[in-house]
C-alpha cells in the first residue's frame, strides 16, 4: 500500500467566508427565523452575504437581517436536514402568488428561487 507524498487532502474543503455574514430573517413566535429558500432545482437551503449591500440588493433594503457566523448558520440548520448554505446569491424571481390570486398593490420583494 502507498501512502500520498503529503499530508493534504486531494479534495480540499471549499473555502468559506471570513467573519460573520448577513442572514435574511423573518417574524418569528420567539424572536426572528431564519429565511429558508430554495435553489433552481427546488432543494431547500440557508441563504447568507458577506455585505449588507449584497443583501439589501438581492432582497430589498426592508429586510431583516442577523449576523452569523458560517458554523452557527449550519448548527441552525442542521436540526432541518439542511446542509446547503448558499453565499451571496445572484439570481432571484419574484415570489410565488397563490393560483387565481391578483395582485395587491405594488409586488413583493423579491424571493431567491420561488422558494
Amino acid at each position: 500500500m502507498t501512502e500520498p507524498l503529503s499530508g493534504e487532502d486531494p479534495e480540499p474543503p471549499e473555502p468559506s467566508p471570513a467573519g460573520p455574514l448577513y442572514v435574511p430573517v423573518r417574524p418569528g413566535p420567539s424572536g426572528s427565523a431564519l429565511r429558508l429558500f430554495r435553489t433552481p432545482l427546488g432543494r431547500r437551503t440557508a441563504v447568507a452575504f458577506t455585505s449588507e449591500r449584497g443583501l439589501a440588493a438581492t432582497l430589498g433594503a426592508d429586510q431583516a437581517w442577523i449576523r452569523l457566523g458560517e458554523p452557527a448558520l449550519r448548527a441552525l440548520t442542521a436540526p432541518l436536514a439542511l446542509t446547503t448554505v448558499t453565499v451571496d446569491p445572484q439570481f432571484t424571481a419574484p415570489a410565488v402568488a397563490p393560483t387565481g390570486a391578483a395582485p395587491a398593490g405594488p409586488a413583493p420583494a423579491p424571493a431567491l428561487w420561488a422558494g
